[in-house]
């Protein structure tokens, strides 16, 4: 066990094991904002290489827009980040429940931020993200076999923010980048205006 951390896959250093039952998480690179349009994770760039493992997944921590009430955006590219532009199918629903317990806690489908054949960017998170000083989101992306040159790329996520208006949103998405060629490059961005802050971490499952 020398090297690896035992069941703690929250951590953003090193080579860490998964919670029982699952495989080592192993971290290829992380970028931390500030005031960026875009962040990047590029084949043949710091590390990351889309074709060594079956499974990837992207952990997002604090992520703190600079416009309020905005979600963050993600595509992905088949000419190393030439073009982000790939044709998503997706689904996306979510919950919330509001800070002074008023109205009813939900959950919704959300037809206005899932995708159907279309090159626009994929909502991870709904247009709820606020941008007081303790407002923040955080989450996961799981993305399956990128470098396949057979199938379609399907990909599922997870977030959680305190929303603009004083509210627990939790989202879930889940689709597939309708392509056979090998994903090379993903990018992130808010939906509008930059992210001020915030860190996105890229793991390999071994």
């Amino acid at each position: 066990m020398s090297g690896i951390i035992a069941q703690n896959s929250g951590r953003h250093t090193g080579l860490v094991k998964a919670s029982s039952g699952g495989g080592a998480w192993n971290l290829i690179l992380t970028l931390t904002a500030s005031a960026d349009a875009t962040l990047s994770f590029v084949e043949g760039t710091d590390g990351v290489d889309f074709t060594a493992y079956d499974e990837f997944v992207f952990k997002f921590i604090n992520i703190h827009p600079e416009s309020d009430r905005w979600g963050l955006v993600f595509q992905f590219s088949t000419d190393t980040g030439s073009n982000y532009n790939t044709t998503i199918t997706s689904t996306n629903f979510r919950s919330y429940h509001n800070e002074d317990d008023s109205g009813t806690p939900v959950v919704v489908y959300n037809p206005g931020e899932d995708l159907a054949e279309s090159t626009n960017f994929m909502h991870l998170m709904g247009n709820d993200i606020g941008n007081a000083n303790d407002e923040n989101a955080c989450g996961e992306l799981h993305l399956f076999n990128p470098s396949s040159t057979t199938f379609v790329k399907h990909f599922i996520g997870v977030s959680q923010c305190q929303g603009g208006n004083d509210i627990s949103v939790e989202s879930h998405i889940a689709g597939y980048s309708n392509t056979t060629s090998a994903i090379d490059a993903m990018q992130f961005k808010m939906g509008s205006g930059n992210i001020d802050a915030g860190q996105i971490s890229l793991y390999g499952i071994s």
